[in-house]
């Protein structure tokens, strides 16, 4: 059934271009004109493209990205009226994308990339929940947060269960199931007073570790909070901006607290959580600090 699958998206790839794209005539501006409609249709708008990005395999992604390059070189030749060359690169373009078509409905790439998607998924609850761990100590709230892991943690268990039995649909839900819990935790904990003023510290020192806590648990909720967001090049160049000022001033509060100054090291740390805190809000996730 599956191979029919695969066989019915090339067959629907090739119906969208059409004969004249495997038999073309050089020479003939306006049936290379034609041509070129028809492949732009294969590798944008057929059906066979739309299999391409559902599937999410890079490899046939990469294939598709190739044959948009040959159809640029493509239309340039024609428009410079080198038809013959126009209609080889159309042919290699098609190619390239009936072969992308093909790695989008291979069984075996699609199961790799679920088990990736899902590997990924329970690594980040694990993240999640050892910064949760770290926040609850942080907000007094131990008790609270050790339950809301546990939960997260018994979901993550059920997947893993679901994955063995070959449920792997079953098991991603699980795994986002839990992700939800120890993220909603977190931003639950860090919606409460802003504790850093109310506590109390016997040395400079002690506090400084206590804001080079507070920097480390914020760095992690950007790679696993922005994990997704960051796929957007505009999101992921802001977000940079933000990680690159947020590491200088940590490198700078490290150099005075290794000269003893750690009241411009507290200074300069929470400067540099701080902007992590808009690193994560600016990609549109909302946290307090």
């Amino acid at each position: 059934m599956r191979k029919m699958i695969v066989v019915s998206g090339l067959l629907g790839a090739w119906l969208a271009v059409g004969p004249c794209a495997a038999q073309t005539t050089p020479g003939n501006a306006d049936a290379t004109a034609s041509r070129l409609a028809n492949v732009e249709r294969l590798i944008e708008s057929s059906s066979g493209a739309r299999q391409v990005e559902a599937s999410g395999v890079q490899a046939a992604m990469d294939k598709r990205e190739r044959a948009r390059a040959l159809f640029r070189d493509a239309q340039s030749r024609h428009q410079a009226g080198d038809q013959a060359a126009a209609d080889d690169l159309m042919k290699q373009a098609s190619k390239e994308m009936f072969e992308a078509v093909r790695l989008a409905g291979a069984p075996a790439a699609l199961e790799e990339k679920r088990q990736h998607d899902l590997d990924e998924r329970i690594e980040s609850v694990g993240v999640l929940t050892k910064a949760l761990e770290r926040i609850g100590k942080e907000k007094g709230q131990g008790a609270r947060a050790q339950a809301a892991v546990k939960r997260a943690e018994a979901l993550i268990a059920e997947a893993e269960s679901m994955r063995r039995a070959g449920d792997a649909q079953g098991a991603r839900k699980r795994a986002d199931e839990a992700y939800d819990v120890a993220k909603r935790e977190i931003e639950d904990l860090r919606g409460g007073d802003t504790l850093v003023r109310s506590l109390t510290f016997a040395t400079p020192e002690e506090e400084y570790r206590y804001e080079v806590d507070r920097n480390e648990t914020h760095r992690m909720l950007v790679t696993v909070l922005l994990e997704e967001k960051r796929a957007s090049k505009g999101v992921d160049r802001m977000v940079q901006g933000f990680l690159d000022r947020a590491r200088q001033l940590r490198e700078e509060a490290e150099g005075l607290a290794g000269r003893g100054d750690f009241r411009g090291a507290i200074g300069t740390l929470e400067r540099s959580t701080k902007e992590l805190v808009r690193a994560i809000r600016g990609a549109g996730v909302y946290i307090p600090g």
